[in-house]
């Protein structure tokens, strides 16, 4: 038998091996993946949507606002009330200056008083009216006196202040600006966690994909073994190149170890922002390939101005820096109250006979309240709020540009990475045509291992290159999504409002 017959023999020899291996690793990959929780990215986003804590505390600050808005809402319909005093016992000895002696006077009570109050949102003003029903019981040990009588007082009250600003209405205009921030707040934590998962979950990807590279690196690794082994067992080679592929084998197995590792902590740091059980198996599944979506600079540049949230968010901010200047100037100023009472009252010794003879009870009160000299006090506050306020329109202009120049970027990086991907698919097409031309080669002997090791090497480093740039071409549409509010892998928007 010749060399070249026992090396044929030796080689289908270790083909049926490494057939078999495959199928063994097949057959155990299959029962892993039976147990494995595969999650697309869609899915991934829902699910640490309605589980991540970021997103659970958003929700109850929403739920707050909301409820304290309507709380306001409802305090601003009419108010009854019922205030009951079914006994009300006093007994006192007082000394009576002008008849100078020592008087004892016992007095018993009993009444109720029923309200029903409105307040008046377009004035700021509130309208009441107002009946007590009472019951009085008096004796006075200086006439040996007992009075029993029956009272009733039913009026209408009118409060409307002047010469000052609405409180009312700025209150539940407030309320309404927190729950629109709240809710604001709430739909970018989502944006925020749709950008983290899908970062964690391109990660995880990515780990998978390098476990996988490596894996077939090794897997070429150990054929370059077998064929070094079986040529310096047969004299073709020297013993030192038997040393080269041990030690490239053993420095691809290496790699391989590491980033199973790295896999490994992928996954727990996937799961963890997940809310998923530390336990569970899961893979991720993703379309990796590379479709260009065309993308309007000056459309996402203009749908960013009109629907980002943070520029509402510093309008709100504008709008809360005016409230706040509409109090500080209130501080010291000239207001006035208008106080109207219009009620009849009657009293009887018999409940039935209380309005047999009434009294009208009218009352007018005008009052103003005039500050003379606050040594500066309010125009400092002024100023200083003046200045907060300017501070918010800096802030807004601020954030315009960044959202301009935010954009801008994340164009010029797509732009960029669809060259690199053009590229790196390129040189990926070279690297396995150079792989398996010098790997022909070193069969014949006609390249050292170290060369082929070389190769091998550069094959692996393209397959990631192609990897990390087909990642990144996502992340950066991704980031251009949030960043304009609208998708242009769709060609829709995210949300339709406009600010």
């Amino acid at each position: 038998m010749t060399i070249n017959q026992s090396l044929t023999i030796t080689r289908s020899v270790h083909k049926l091996r490494a057939l078999l291996m495959t199928l063994i690793a097949f057959w155990t990959s299959t029962d892993m993946v039976l147990a494995q929780r595969a999650l697309t990215l869609e899915e991934s986003i829902l699910i640490a949507q309605t589980s991540s804590p970021n997103i659970k505390k958003s929700r109850l600050n929403l739920y707050s606002n909301q409820r304290s808005l309507d709380a306001q809402r409802a305090a601003l319909k009419s108010r009854f009330s019922l205030d009951v005093t079914p006994f009300d016992y006093n007994r006192t000895r007082v000394f009576n200056d002008l008849f100078s002696q020592w008087n004892t006077n016992e007095d018993y009570n009993s009444f109720a008083n029923f309200s029903v109050s409105q307040p008046i949102v377009a004035t700021d003003g509130t309208i009441s009216l107002i009946n007590r029903l009472g019951y009085r019981d008096n004796y006075s040990e200086f006439q040996d006196i007992r009075t029993q009588t029956y009272s009733n007082n039913l009026y209408l009250n009118v409060d409307q202040p002047i010469f000052t600003y609405n409180r009312t209405k700025l209150q539940l205009n407030e309320l309404e600006l927190n729950l629109e921030n709240a809710q604001i707040s709430y739909n970018l934590q989502l944006l925020t966690i749709e950008q983290n998962v899908t970062r964690s979950f391109y990660t995880f990807y990515q780990s998978q994909n390098n476990l996988e590279i490596s894996q077939d690196e090794y897997n070429n690794q150990l054929v370059s073994y077998e064929i070094t082994k079986n040529k310096v067992d047969a004299d073709l080679l020297a013993q030192e190149e038997l040393y080269q592929a041990e030690l490239n084998l053993a420095t691809s197995k290496s790699t391989l170890e590491n980033n199973q590792v790295t896999l490994d902590n992928a996954a727990d740091d996937f799961k963890l922002m997940l809310g998923l059980d530390l336990d569970e198996d899961v893979e991720v599944e993703v379309d990796i390939n590379f479709i260009t979506s065309e993308v309007n600079l000056n459309q996402a540049i203009q749908f960013g101005l009109d629907h980002r949230m943070e520029v509402r968010q510093r309008s709100i901010a504008i709008e809360r820096s005016q409230f706040e200047l509409i109090r500080t100037k209130s501080l010291n100023e000239f207001k006035g109250s208008v106080s109207l009472t219009l009620g009849v009252f009657g009293d009887n010794e018999q409940a039935p006979m209380i309005y047999e003879s009434p009294t009208v009870n009218p009352r007018v009160a005008v009052s103003f309240s005039i500050p003379i000299w606050d040594w500066g006090e309010n125009k400092a506050r002024m100023e200083a709020t003046n200045a907060d306020m300017e501070v918010n329109q800096v802030d807004l202009e601020v954030e315009r540009n960044n959202i301009i120049i935010d954009i801008r970027k994340v164009y010029r990086n797509l732009q960029n990475l669809e060259n690199q991907i053009d590229i790196a698919e390129q040189n990926v097409k070279n690297a396995e045509l150079t792989y398996e031309i010098n790997l022909e080669r070193y069969r014949n002997g006609d390249l050292t291992s170290i060369d082929l090791n070389r190769f091998q090497s550069q094959l692996s480093e393209k397959k990631s290159s192609l990897a990390d740039a087909l990642i990144n071409y996502k992340i950066e549409l991704l980031n251009l999504k949030i960043l304009s509010l609208y998708d242009f892998e769709n060609n829709e928007p995210v949300i339709t409002t406009t600010y």
